[in-house]
């Protein structure tokens, strides 16, 4: 988990858009930590906390946002350049992030290697 919570102050300003802050590693912190896994990521845009996404079992992503009140993410999948807006539901503009843009291109999806069970397809949102 981050170091930021509801009601802190962005360290590069903006709406919820930190661009020079790093991610916070290749996978979903906590799906690593907890022996889970994931469908696809995504990346706060505030202070680079990659979780999993609503499709995934555990939904770290979005729990992310509920816990820490940082309202935008961007795919943390290779090639794709979107941003979601948590408060409003929808797509949004975005700046360039600071590198990585995404996880590995090697990386499985889903991941990560070796915690995905057989039957992965059955246990999506």
């Amino acid at each position: 988990m981050c170091g930021y919570r509801k009601g802190s102050s962005l360290p590069h300003g903006g709406p919820g858009i930190a661009a020079g802050v790093a991610p916070s590693g290749t996978g979903c912190q906590e799906c690593q930590a907890g022996g889970g896994w994931w469908f696809h990521l995504r990346r706060c845009a505030q202070c680079g906390h990659i979780g999993c996404c609503d499709s995934s079992p555990s939904q770290h992503a979005t729990r992310h946002y509920q816990e820490t009140g940082h309202p935008i993410i961007a795919s943390f999948e290779p090639g794709e350049d979107w941003f979601y807006d948590y408060r409003s539901g929808a797509m949004t503009a975005g700046p360039a992030l600071a590198p990585p843009r995404w996880h590995p291109a090697e990386q499985p999806v889903p991941g990560p290697q070796g915690s995905v069970p057989r039957n992965w397809e059955s246990l999506l949102h």
